[in-house]
């Protein structure tokens, strides 16, 4: 090669990163007393969505208006939470590019595009001392990776050749792990990224081990086994070899850590299968829990289990939230978590001794074969913030009379009520369901007043348990024909008689680059524009699989997605290359030969076919004063035009999903909730100080920077608006879809030079 050739087409990649050295730089030295950062997920490690400034007051909140706005130039709904670094946001975009921006002006400074993988939340930034070193981490296609914060580079020297695998490590054939990664970023603690996983929720899956990686080097540092070992602390909890083959017990959602104490508060899930446990008999720690690390070594300090044998998928999703109280004269460093079911659990976060009381409650046993449901659960003295039950005085009065009749008979052949086991005989409608209540996102606080913030939704599952018949991988005539009948009347309208894509992409092939359980979810629960098809049952789901070109237990981790060209200054395009596996394991379908297990196994689906079953409201924010042990205020949120008809006192189902907040110390808490809605409330009261109405539905974490003195909310305005809502997209004046930069008006010169 022309050595000439080489230094001319280095050269204007090093002119370009000189620059932007000396651009960071100089912004750095004039601004760095007067800019506040949102460098993790939640704000910070601690999570708790909290903003100290004080520009933005609950008086003139309500002068609000747009700064700008950086369009994300695709129709893709980003689920990415910005996050903010000196001058510089980071945010995904333009066929899931990553793409750093001038938090002045929104203009681009660089974009590494096509990171197709990337995980959906978010990414977390790292520097060391002297900032020389400045790192974003983020896990895609199941490994983690490192990009130079300011060139956008992929740092070739972490991990091995850019790259950690996150299957490894687990004690299973990595390649036979089709899902590992988690939907959110993890956490940092000084070097180390704390990470948990998104197993999947069927039999066999992935362990949801807890691990911490260098930053630097990619090397695992520790590894927290939340299905214990023969030998460790709660292995007798389970049956001898269910660390063989249990899945689940993960982190999905987000990790706390007290930065100060090196604390890392783990919301722990629950174990696989989440409804059936006749292959998981007896309390099963670590699931449901809340679990204290020493974030340096991974070493447990306490432990508490809010569900034990969890049957109901009642994770513990919502971040932990660290506050102190004020509770009897006596300061107390508290760790409060929000569940799924409604309660709020309250520990000394050194000792975790509870802060209010909890008691054993006894509960019905299960009628399954097989199955011990255990004896008693843990209840809070705290007021529970759901209900537990529907039945036909609490049924939605907004439904027809012909709804009504048919659930007058559901109702009455089903059980309802809290911790209700699942039946093959009967329906049992759980209040909340799989969605909660709680869920990731929904928590919040004012660290020094001992307030915390929640967002809740009414929203039931209906399960029945049926069998599980044994895997066909060949697809009969049957199977076939039930298959094309099932496209041709739910899928065709939108992906094409001949899977071409329409309204919808094209779904030619799709098994070749879509994992099945991220295929099945989508299929189940809709994205974006698309329904959730919830009655299709799994073996129906499967066959759809297969006859869209995938198998079901077919490894296929690396992913083929569409790569573009995208306009912009891009410095680099796809992330490090992945080697391809050298030997190729089929998932874990069947118990080891050498452990005792159930003839039987059992499933059912999520249920979540009746968001708005149970009368309004049904989606909330309220502030729990926990230094008093009470719910200080409680306000509906959310707009849904079919179930609540246009009354924003009613909320609206599903309304608090993939939502977040942010608390400010002036005593505003901004939330979002569905349809698009964006509210100022003021912390006190629950008043609505300020609403907006986004043309976009918002599903990610808020963002909040200050610059110069003057305060700046990020909102990401990307997703569709569902078929429920009013699609405030089409509005003549309604903003393109991107992220969306609020601020109070800039103030105007004095004339002739008067202040």
């Amino acid at each position: 090669m022309n050595p000439q050739k080489i230094k001319f087409k280095f050269f204007p990649f090093l002119f370009y990163s000189i620059c932007l050295s000396i651009l960071f730089s100089c912004e750095q030295s004039s601004q760095k007393r007067s800019l506040s950062n949102w460098t993790h997920y939640g704000g910070s490690p601690e999570q708790s969505k909290y903003f100290n400034a004080e520009q933005i007051t609950p008086e003139n909140v309500n002068r609000l208006e747009v700064s700008w706005i950086y369009p994300t130039e695709d129709n893709t709904p980003y689920f990415f939470s910005p996050i903010i670094v000196d001058t510089l946001m980071y945010v995904m975009g333009k066929n899931n590019s990553l793409i750093a921006l001038n938090v002045k002006n929104g203009q681009e400074v660089w974009i590494h595009s096509n990171l197709n993988g990337l995980t959906r939340r978010g990414i977390n930034y790292w520097e060391n001392e002297d900032k020389s070193d400045r790192r974003l981490i983020f896990t895609i296609n199941n490994t983690i990776q490192a990009i130079d914060a300011m060139t956008g580079q992929s740092i070739v020297s972490f991990g091995n050749d850019g790259y950690v695998d996150l299957r490894a490590g687990l004690d299973r054939p990595p390649s036979s792990i089709r899902r590992i990664q988690p939907m959110m970023p993890g956490v940092l603690y000084d070097d180390l990224l704390i990470i948990g996983s998104a197993t999947g929720e069927n039999y066999f899956s992935p362990p949801g081990h807890v691990r911490a990686y260098n930053v630097i080097t990619g090397e695992m540092e520790w590894i927290f086994h939340t299905i214990p070992y023969p030998g460790e602390f709660g292995y007798e909890t389970w049956p001898k070899d269910a660390y063989k083959y249990v899945g689940g017990v993960n982190v999905w959602s987000e990790i706390t850590v007290d930065s100060e104490k090196g604390i890392a508060f783990l919301p722990l899930g629950s174990p696989t299968y989440d409804y059936y446990g006749a292959d998981r008999i007896g309390s099963n720690l670590f699931g449901n829990s809340l679990v204290a690390l020493d974030a340096r070594t991974g070493k447990r300090l306490w432990h508490y289990q809010t569900v034990h044998h969890d049957l109901w998928d009642y994770d513990l999703s919502p971040a932990p939230q660290l506050l102190t109280l004020n509770r009897n004269g006596k300061r107390i460093e508290a760790i409060a978590i929000a569940t799924k079911h409604g309660f709020v659990f309250v520990f000394d976060r050194v000792t975790g001794e509870p802060v209010f009381p909890i008691e054993e409650k006894p509960f019905p046993p299960s009628e399954m074969p097989g199955e011990e449901a255990w004896p008693t659960q843990p209840i809070s003295s705290l007021p529970k913030f759901t209900r537990s039950e529907v039945s036909l005085e609490t049924l939605n009065p907004y439904f027809p009379d012909s709804i009504k009749e048919v659930w007058n008979t559901r109702l009455s052949e089903a059980k309802s009520g809290l911790y209700i086991p699942p039946s093959d005989k009967y329906e049992t409608v759980m209040m909340p369901g799989a969605l909660g209540g709680s869920n990731y996102g929904n928590t919040a606080a004012d660290p020094e007043k001992g307030i915390m913030y929640i967002l809740t939704q009414e929203h039931a599952s209906i399960y029945k348990l049926n069998k599980v018949e044994p895997p066909k991988l060949d697809m009969s005539v049957g199977q076939i024909n039930r298959v094309k009948t099932l496209y041709k009347a739910s899928c065709q309208t939108c992906h094409g008689a001949e899977m071409e894509g329409g309204v919808g992409p094209p779904l030619q092939n799709i098994g070749e680059h879509l994992f099945y359980d991220e295929f099945s979810n989508t299929v189940l629960n809709g994205k974006g524009q698309m329904p959730g098809f919830v009655h299709v049952d799994e073996e129906t789901l499967k066959a759809l699989y297969r006859y869209l070109g995938g198998n079901p237990r077919t490894f296929n981790f690396r992913r083929n997605l569409e790569t573009k060209e995208v306009e912009g200054p891009v410095v680099a395009s796809g992330g490090v290359k992945i080697l391809p596996d050298e030997n190729h394991s089929l998932p874990m379908a069947d118990y080891p030969e050498d452990v005792v297990h159930p003839d039987v196994r059992y499933t059912t689906d999520y249920g979540l076919d009746w968001p708005g079953l149970a009368a309004p409201p049904w989606s909330s924010i309220l502030a729990y004063d926990l230094n008093q042990g009470i719910i200080k205020w409680r306000r509906p949120v959310g707009q849904d035009s079919l179930y609540a008809k246009g009354d924003q006192s009613l909320g609206a189902p599903g309304g608090v999903l993939r939502k977040g907040m942010i608390v400010t110390s002036t005593g505003v808490v901004f939330t979002t909730a569905k349809g698009g809605k964006l509210y100022a409330l003021d912390a006190e009261n629950g008043d609505v100080l300020w609403e907006e109405t986004t043309s976009h539905e918002i599903n990610a974490q808020p963002s909040m920077y200050t610059l110069d003195g003057n305060q700046y909310l990020v909102i990401n305005a990307t997703s569709n608006f569902t078929k429920d809502s009013y699609n405030h997209s089409k509005k003549p004046d309604a903003m393109p879809r991107g992220y969306v930069v609020y601020s109070l008006p800039k103030k105007q010169p004095a004339p002739n030079g008067l202040r």
